[in-house]
């Protein structure tokens, strides 16, 4: 039985090109799979406040505030852990 390869959301292609934009004459391949994992995480992450906050609202549609307001959320979790 094969087997099933995680599927992602971002490609790889375009985190390579950011970098490149960047200033980076090579990138690994690891490096672009690293940084690609961890902004899916972080993508998830604010999905997942945005709909908790559309659904304590009583509203189906995400909006840019709930967006806004669950990327304000986690940057103070983060500055929290990590003292700042």
């Amino acid at each position: 039985m094969p087997v099933k390869k995680k599927e992602y959301e971002i490609p790889l292609a375009p985190i390579d090109r950011i970098l490149h934009r960047q200033g980076a004459e090579r990138v690994s391949e690891d490096a672009v799979i690293l940084l690609r994992n961890f902004l899916e995480k972080i993508a998830q992450e604010i999905a997942r406040e945005a709909v908790d906050a559309s659904k304590h609202a009583e509203r189906k549609t995400v909006s840019e505030e709930d967006i806004k307001f669950a990327i304000s959320r986690l940057q103070r979790i983060i500055c929290t852990q990590l003292n700042l």
